[in-house]
């Protein structure tokens, strides 16, 4: 893990500082890409491959690049929008990082293991009924058997899924990218599609950050910000933490997202003085053996769910963040939707 670790940091590095040396030797592995991923888009597009619709109308949250954007709060604040207009929404994922790779419909029960990191966060977080599968056609068709008065399924990413027929696109892009000229696709850069693909969808949401003035790549675009919420005892939300008793003890911060300095400099920016700072890789497995040594650690809430019990873990507290997206997100999906949705 290490060493892949290493290599993947270095690849990482690259996407956003392109080494010559390195683009000599990626670039044409990156031009076979784009053609088979091009070729793959038509195949389904012309009917050559066969592509499933679901009896419900499906709205897709992804991205065209390949590491974190922001999307999954962006989809927690979507469903959550959503419901609030009285529409029953249910989640599709892959499930990625799950160890089992059968279907799931998540309950009380599930576990990261079960389901995986993200998907567990959103079914927590929003309430609304949640299916793993590496196909997400038959993940749809388990959730609609288990909760049949579902009205509208959102799928967490799935925007390269051409498998599953879509009613509503809409992709999430980071706006430290939005005036970049080096990008490209992957190996030699990271994203799954050209920037074109943008061209195709019915929004685009720009997460985080100030966007360059010359990216307008839809007439429907959003921005969206992360907040941060209080931070929490881990499993015990009613329980919030104190900062103030921080300045006297050893407080450590572990993250296995894409971008973990994103969430160090969140508890910096809350007067926090971080004595260890822990970078995991994305969906990492973690336990309590991976924790630091330190009188207090804050760790994710995508890492929180990885923790079923946290027993004997009292020392350990969670800082939950959301999306706030501007122009309302949910209104624009209702707009899209509202004669079919009036008909499911």
């Amino acid at each position: 893990m290490p060493n892949c670790f290493k290599f993947h940091t270095v690849i990482e590095r690259h996407w956003q500082r392109p080494n010559a040396l390195l683009s000599f030797f990626l670039k044409p592995l990156s031009l076979l890409f784009a053609r088979i991923a091009a070729k793959r888009r038509a195949d389904f597009l012309s009917g050559r491959r066969k592509s499933e619709k679901l009896p419900v109308p499906v709205v897709v949250v992804g991205n065209i690049h390949a590491g974190g954007t922001g999307k999954t709060p962006i989809v927690a604040a979507l469903v959550s929008g959503l419901q609030e207009k009285g529409v029953k929404v249910g989640i599709i994922s892959r499930g990625y990082g799950r160890k089992s790779k059968a279907g799931h419909v998540l309950n009380a029960e599930s576990r990261a293991e079960d389901a995986g990191d993200e998907p567990l966060l959103l079914f927590r977080k929003t309430g609304a009924p949640t299916a793993v599968g590496s196909s997400r056609a038959e993940a749809g068709r388990a959730l609609l058997a288990a909760h049949p008065n579902i009205g509208l399924i959102v799928a967490d990413d799935g925007l390269q899924h051409y498998a599953l027929r879509r009613d509503v696109e809409i992709a999430v892009f980071p706006a430290a990218d939005t005036g970049r000229t080096d990008l490209d696709l992957l190996p030699n850069g990271n994203l799954r599609e050209p920037l074109s693909r943008l061209d195709s969808v019915d929004a685009v949401v720009v997460s985080g950050g100030k966007v360059d003035a010359s990216f307008m790549p839809s007439e429907n675009m959003f921005h969206s910000r992360i907040e941060t919420g209080q931070i929490y005892r881990l499993n015990r939300p009613s329980e919030i933490l104190d900062t103030g008793r921080l300045k006297n003890q050893t407080v450590a911060a572990v993250a296995g997202i894409a971008k973990p300095e994103r969430f160090f400099d969140s508890l910096r920016s809350m007067g926090i003085t971080l004595n260890q700072t822990v970078a995991l890789p994305d969906h990492a497995d973690i336990s309590a053996a991976d924790l630091p040594d330190a009188d207090a650690v804050i760790i994710t809430e995508k890492d929180a769910v990885k923790f079923s019990d946290g027993i004997g873990l009292n020392h350990v507290w969670v800082l939950p963040v959301c999306a706030i997206i501007e122009p309302d997100l949910s209104d624009f999906v209702f707009e899209q939707l509202e004669g079919v949705l009036k008909a499911v």
